[in-house]
């Protein structure tokens, strides 16, 4: 008898944990202003570490949000994004820029994630919704340095080797009270 209902609590954790553990909405999960710090490293340097800011915030129009980033303090380098739903219900959203670029992102478990190549370099960038924090990394592929390995075999396909230039990794907590519903644009 005991083990029946030790079994029925065991499932009812089980079931509670899972449901915590995936009940990431995005984007309102991810509302808020977000800070820390990011460290920026290059091979053969020091680490760098700066000041970072997330800010999602709800505009007046329906699937745009605010994306702002902040490096450094607001007069350093501020920069003002939209988030725009594409087809929300496949993970499609789009970071418009304002100057003609937008970048392509897809939500994927609790990751808006995205890559795209700028000036001969691919980079790949991932924010993370983590245990009350978002992790950023951005990983930076220098396309023009490369190496050719493999014998272009079914055993031995040809693959393509490339450097990586720099990788930056942070951990953003929420400000207090700063996922009210205030318009922003």
């Amino acid at each position: 008898m005991y083990k029946k209902y030790f079994f029925i609590l065991f499932l009812c954790f089980i079931n509670n944990a899972y449901s915590q553990n995936n009940t990431v909405i995005f984007p309102a999960s991810f509302q808020g202003i977000w800070k820390g710090k990011l460290q920026w490293m290059i091979p053969g340097k020091a680490t760098q570490e700066f000041d970072m800011q997330l800010h999602i915030l709800p505009t007046d129009t329906l699937g745009v949000y605010s994306w702002k980033i902040i490096y450094g303090d607001q007069q350093q380098d501020s920069r003002p994004y939209l988030l725009k739903a594409i087809d929300s219900s496949k993970g499609k959203w789009v970071i418009d820029e304002n100057n003609g670029i937008v970048l392509s992102s897809n939500v994927m478990g609790n990751c808006l994630l995205g890559a795209f190549t700028v000036m001969g370099n691919t980079i790949t960038d991932s924010y993370c919704l983590e245990n009350n924090s978002i992790k950023v990394s951005f990983t930076s592929i220098r396309l023009g340095e490369s190496s050719n390995t493999g014998l272009d075999t079914v055993e031995s396909p040809a693959v393509i080797n490339y450097r990586v230039g720099s990788y930056q990794t942070g951990i953003l907590l929420k400000l207090p009270n700063s996922t009210q519903n205030k318009i922003y644009r």
